[in-house]
């Protein structure tokens, strides 16, 4: 298959299925997809995440011989994933039209940033569709509306993506329509919040004042609480029967518990729950805390901060972590979690150096060396494998 786009719809969605065992040709402009040089002048997390196991081919497509490349490369691939703006997938000539015309039976998936609409040739980010979405409203930081950080939305994205190129792969040859796959992250935004919309819309029917989504995880003693060791432990309290068994782990008095015992008694004064719960965690240590949740069964994980995630012993398992050098760095990466489905040949690989197979590519369509030579020296195309640099920190 081939991926052209950068940052993290396009370069998940191709990572995904370079797992399950796809060949991926990443085509990169001669300057390198932009997240090679994000961080500190090297590359940053998602072309390191999302980019390993991969084929990196340089093409300047706006030259007619760099062009004639990237068709000859068309005519033998399955799929093409992009996540390029509109109008420069038209005006580099990378239009579902102009690749079917190439290879009648590519399936074509484009991911934009708004479907068909008004806003259909705007751009869109991450950001911008947790703000149009409803997520933005009610993530504040200091009152101020924040992102989320995670760049989720293209994330799912690239995983509709990929639940959209298998089906193409399923459809009849001919049938153009179920073979192109061209939608938004604004669409996916909207999929996704459709169980906050559907627990507004109900509230507002039934007379709630200023109604807000999350309503059915916004619950009473279902959060983050402090250790008395300074560590975070979320305690998972969505039943009644978790109500009884953390009360009796953590030794809350009788008539405490009694008082709380229904759902609706803990959302009436939520913040006196919450003010039991708190207070009988951070008398505890960690430990302690965690031994006595797990010996009544009412669940519960560390909150871990990011340079330690890979330490926890369910991360460790064979196969759920690939380890690869990139540069003068090693990477654990988290591998698809579908572990009987990974491609394990290659998975440790890490991400192509830019243009990396760029000469391999052009031999394997049957370019001749004197060919390559002159293609090189044209610019339409680059092989530079340029090393891996990264700015030390002062």
């Amino acid at each position: 298959m081939i991926e052209l786009g950068s940052l993290v719809a396009a370069p998940f969605a191709s990572h995904i299925l370079a797992q399950l065992g796809a060949e991926v040709i990443k085509i990169e402009p001669p300057e390198g997809d932009l997240t090679r040089t994000m961080t500190r002048g090297g590359p940053g997390g998602s072309f390191i995440a999302y980019s390993r196991g991969k084929k990196s081919v340089c093409i300047d497509l706006k030259t007619v011989k760099g062009r004639a490349f990237f068709e000859r490369l068309l005519a033998r691939a399955d799929v093409v994933v992009h996540n390029l703006a509109p109008n420069a997938a038209q005006r580099l000539g990378i239009s579902y039209d102009a690749c079917r015309r190439v290879k009648p039976d590519i399936v074509y998936c484009h991911i934009q940033g708004y479907g068909e609409g008004p806003r259909h040739h705007e751009i869109a980010s991450n950001p911008a569709i947790e703000a149009s979405t409803g997520v933005m409203y009610s993530n504040r930081v200091d009152g101020r509306p924040t992102r989320m950080g995670p760049a989720y939305h293209d994330q799912f994205a690239g995983t509709y993506a990929v639940i959209g190129i298998l089906a193409g792969l399923n459809a009849a040859k001919d049938d153009a329509e179920a073979r192109c796959i061209e939608f938004g992250l604004y669409e996916t935004g909207l999929h996704i919040a459709a169980r906050d919309l559907a627990g507004v819309q109900t509230k507002t029917q039934l007379g709630v004042k200023n109604p807000s989504g999350g309503g059915e995880f916004a619950l009473p003693g279902y959060g983050a609480y402090e250790t008395a060791d300074q560590r975070w432990i979320y305690i998972i309290m969505l039943a009644d029967a978790h109500w009884k068994k953390f009360c009796e782990a953590l030794d809350i008095p009788e008539e405490d518990s009694a008082r709380f015992a229904t759902m609706r008694d803990r959302k009436k004064q939520r913040s006196v729950v919450e003010g039991i719960v708190k207070s009988a965690v951070l008398v505890r240590s960690y430990d302690d805390v965690a031994k006595r949740l797990e010996a009544v069964g009412v669940g519960f994980t560390e909150v871990r901060d990011l340079p330690s995630v890979l330490d926890e012993p369910q991360a460790k398992e064979p196969h759920k972590v690939g380890h690869f050098g990139f540069g003068d760095l090693e990477f654990q990466m988290p591998n698809f979690p579908f572990q009987s489905q990974i491609e394990h040949k290659g998975v440790d690989a890490p991400p192509p150096l830019l243009g990396e197979q760029t000469s391999e590519i052009l031999r394997s369509v049957g370019y001749s060396d004197a060919e390559i030579e002159e293609l090189l020296a044209e610019g339409a195309v680059t092989a530079p494998v340029n090393p891996i640099k990264w700015a030390a920190a002062r």
